[in-house]
């Protein structure tokens, strides 16, 4: 009786610490807000020394309140936890930045200020539950009254963050698709749309990579704006629902999962229309989720599969796609097969053949 006593005793502890997990987890993006707007990533980053002291990074925060300085070093242990940054006791209560933190340092090429602001400026996850008893299409719609589509057309404030997050984790993709992992997909190619390709950040760097290669951006005209192209880089406005630019290959980079399987096949079928047959060379190139691909062995990847797919659903009333669901949107798109390249961690990356 005492070893089950025992047991069950150890099993609420357990359990009582991941609900207080679950409770206080409200609390982490605010505090990564927090060393955001401090600047803390910047100052540790431009410190002569890789490890700062406590003494000096608080010193380095500008505007700090002197009665505040004791609760520098909370917060700090709570980014350490986090992973932003590492804690060196024995170099005298030094931190120094991993490389998580440096995604959060404004002028890193990779960096996630703007998606992280951009996911978290709005309490979208907020109204899920008043979402699940409204007929509405998404707690997006639920919490402000109209699409994110109509939001972002409307406002121009939120159409900025969005594009400039969009931007932002382009510039992490764009450095995967020139490396050696993934350059292979562009070889043999003349000519490349990028479909939704907004400010072009992805487009400017395979345009950079193969000067022999002929991109263009199609996108929205508020996406698209006065933007200017290059020698083998242009900018075309236009709705990928109604035409496509022809082209050797079309890029869709975190596209598809914005939409539901009846306007993927719609926009699928558009591109189709726009590439040459397989003999040829024509061909998709489809940047996205291919749910636990290549992630079975990364419990932190599967995590935030499972979690980008519940916040698609309710942001765009689409999902994230397993192996099967792919390849029957391409079936029904009229294409004949296609190849996954598992390279980018999060996301895959998709041939797609006419």
């Amino acid at each position: 009786m005492a070893n089950k006593n025992n047991m069950y005793a150890n099993e609420l502890i357990e359990a009582e610490a991941q609900s207080w997990d679950y409770i206080l987890t409200y609390l982490r993006p605010p505090c990564v807000r927090c060393a955001i707007q401090l600047g803390i990533p910047d100052i540790l980053h431009k410190n002569a020394d890789p490890i700062m002291s406590l003494s000096d990074l608080i010193a380095a925060l500008p505007n700090l309140n002197p009665s505040k300085t004791t609760f520098i070093p909370i917060l700090m242990r709570v980014l350490v936890d986090l992973g932003l940054f590492n804690y060196h006791h024995q170099q005298g209560d030094g931190y120094s930045l991993t490389s998580v933190g440096r995604l959060f340092v404004e002028n890193d090429p990779s960096n996630k200020r703007s998606i992280f602001t951009f996911l978290t400026q709005f309490e979208i996850v907020d109204s899920m539950s008043d979402w699940l008893r409204n007929d509405l299409p998404t707690a997006f719609e639920t919490a402000h009254g109209k699409s994110i589509w109509d939001y972002c057309a409307g406002e121009s404030e939120y159409s900025g963050v969005f594009n400039d997050a969009m931007a932002s984790d382009s510039k992490l993709i764009s450095n995967l698709l020139i490396s050696d992992c993934c350059s292979g997909v562009f070889e043999g190619l003349t000519s490349l749309v990028d479909v939704g390709g907004g400010t072009g950040t992805v487009a400017m760097a395979i345009a950079g990579a193969f000067p022999s290669l002929k991109c263009a951006v199609l996108d929205l005209p508020h996406a698209i704006g006065d933007r200017k192209g290059t020698q083998n880089l242009e900018f075309v406005a236009g709705n990928m629902f109604d035409k496509i630019p022809h082209a050797n290959a079309i890029l869709l980079k975190w596209i598809l999962h914005d939409w539901n399987d009846e306007d993927c096949v719609k926009i699928l079928k558009k591109c189709k229309e726009s590439i040459p047959s397989k003999e040829k060379g024509g061909k998709l190139i489809i940047i996205d989720i291919v749910m636990e691909d290549n992630c079975s062995n990364n419990e932190r990847l599967v995590q935030s599969q499972h979690l980008m797919d519940l916040l698609v659903r309710i942001i765009y009333a689409s999902k994230e796609r397993s192996n099967k669901e792919w390849e029957k949107l391409f079936l029904d798109a009229g294409f004949s097969g296609y190849k996954i390249i598992t390279s980018l961690g999060l996301r895959s990356l998709m041939e797609v053949y006419p």
